[in-house]
């Protein structure tokens, strides 16, 4: 008999089955409120993705060189469907880990990553931070997506934070304008503005704000060793992870917010030097205001990782601040003054390094008495090219010895850490690599292999990368990174100073085979 309204009682089964169907297929985006507004994710594959979701206002005009600002709220529901701009920059073509977004000021965003299906209890949470020499980089690059880490049961967070010029820079004029001290390391701040709104928000996506592990690569894993030295990051995370972050003094040194010390200018006078560059003389408020009034692309300056360091007059970096920054990092380690977390730290068996001999016996003359050992444990042949023998050498200082160096100050202090070597090739980058460079154990971390090498991939690396991944993820969850069916990584003492090598054939627990290189290229206390 047909309904009254037309439609007949099959019709009307027929049209609720068929739009609960599609409903269950299209699996409707779902909505989390923070302590800002509502916001709409994206759900895929088991993955909820949260993107673009601001922590600080706009860093824009009068906000340009000032700590991170609450955002506004915001009414309605906000989508979160796409990254935010990442911050403002140069890009260069050779990145490893290519932007997603095109560059802007207005760069405050985070995003998150978690399980569709709900967790009975919370889950622990992952904070990445990304590396490029603190002028370049991003959240946006497809080999940071944090999908595998959400399946592996985690909450996944990363974030940006100021570069260059805009995240590093100091001026008397800003000094006397501030009136918390919080100066010239505005990149920092952000850091710790997002590990803040985690603190304060992450619940509401079911992650443990007790439970956060900090991890990131490179200038990342430096700001890791920033933010465990830094008394404003207390409390704000529990594990910590540095792939290939150094951890000895920077080249030269780091420079003071204010003085002059040890030969190197104060992050003021390089601003003021810069500010000059651009035609704006003094020191005073209406210097400032010039200052700000520029457009972002003259702040930039064609910064960049391939020119940053012809920039040394001109642009700080991180310094020593007084609030954020204390101290060089080695010399905090050395201290054990350090905040006491477990930790992950190592480097790659190709890493990066600067190194300018310009002949054999210029580069082994630097180790003075140990020259003739140099020599033999860098060129035992006795023919090898300069090149490679100068990298090597500036690689174990920038990056591979310093990571023992944090191993053994860890284990000193008692807090337990694992070293790690990551000497896994590509397969279809073997004939071009001699070994793994630097930041190529991102995408296997994060899982990412098939976006980065595509049709290329072979099993073996997809093997390799979900070995290496299940480490970290075990440590974001335990603390410890082993777990069933992986090798068992030992944690790390100077006395057996054994370290988990990420070789061709797997992961291999073994004393460190670089032992004499290290010991050479390490500084004398």
């Amino acid at each position: 008999m047909p309904h009254r309204f037309g439609y007949t009682l099959q019709t009307l089964l027929l049209v609720v089955a068929t739009t609960l169907l599609l409903t269950a297929q299209e699996k409707p985006a779902e909505q989390i409120t923070t302590a800002f507004g509502k916001i709409k994710g994206v759900t895929a594959n088991g993955v909820v993705a949260f993107k673009g979701i601001p922590f600080a206002a706009p860093p824009v005009g009068p906000l340009r060189w000032r700590p991170p600002q609450q955002p506004k709220k915001w009414s309605g529901v906000r989508s979160a469907a796409e990254y935010g701009a990442d911050c403002m920059q140069l890009p260069f073509p050779s990145d490893a880990a290519p932007l997603g977004t095109a560059p802007a000021e207005d760069c405050l965003y985070l995003n998150v990553w978690r399980p569709a299906v709900a967790s009975k209890g919370l889950l622990p949470v992952m904070v990445w931070i990304y590396g490029g020499g603190f002028v370049n980089g991003g959240s946006s690059p497809a080999v940071y997506d944090g999908s595998q880490f959400a399946r592996g049961g985690v909450v996944f967070v990363s974030f940006n934070y100021r570069l260059g010029r805009f995240g590093f820079f100091a001026h008397p004029a800003l000094t006397r304008e501030s009136s918390d001290g919080l100066l010239g390391n505005y990149g920092y701040m952000d850091q710790i503005a997002a590990l803040r709104w985690v603190q304060k928000n992450i619940q509401a996506f079911g992650g443990d704000p007790k439970n956060v592990t900090l991890f990131g690569e490179s200038a990342g894993g430096g700001s890791v060793h920033a933010l465990l030295n830094s008394p404003l990051a207390k409390g704000l995370f529990q594990k910590a992870a540095i792939e290939s972050g150094g951890g000895r003094n920077g080249f030269g040194g780091t420079p003071h917010l204010h003085e002059a010390v040890n030969g190197k200018s104060s992050a003021e006078s390089m601003g003021v030097a810069f500010a000059k560059s651009k035609g704006i003389k003094g020191d005073d408020a209406e210097a400032l205001k010039k200052l700000r009034a520029l457009p972002a692309d003259a702040i930039v300056d064609a910064l960049n990782m391939a020119s940053m360091r012809q920039a040394v007059n001109t642009y700080s970096g991180p310094m020593i601040d007084g609030k954020i920054v204390l101290e060089e990092s080695q010399t905090s380690y050395s201290a054990g003054t350090q905040l006491h977390v477990p930790i992950i730290v190592g480097a790659n068996s190709m890493e990066i390094g600067f190194g300018t001999a310009s002949s054999a016996e210029e580069l082994f003359a630097q180790f003075k008495d140990k020259a003739a050992a140099a020599r033999a444990t860098y060129d035992p042949q006795g023919n090898a090219d300069l090149a490679t023998m100068r990298g090597k050498v500036a690689s174990d200082k920038m990056m591979v010895e310093p990571a023992r160096f944090v191993a053994r100050a860890m284990s000193r202090s008692g807090q337990p850490v694992w070293e790690y070597r990551f000497s896994y090739v590509a397969t279809s980058m073997r004939s071009t690599w001699k070994g793994a460079p630097h930041a190529t154990e991102i995408p296997y971390v994060f899982d990412t292999v098939r976006t980065k090498y595509g049709k290329e991939l072979t099993d073996q690396d997809e093997k390799a990368a979900r070995a290496i991944h299940e480490y970290w993820l075990n440590f974001a969850k335990t603390g410890n990174p082993n777990g069933a069916g992986l090798p068992d990584w030992p944690q790390y003492s100077a006395e057996e100073d054994k370290l988990l090598n990420f070789t061709l054939h797997g992961p291999v627990a073994e004393a460190d085979q670089w032992k004499q290189r290290l010991d050479l290229v390490e500084p004398t206390q």
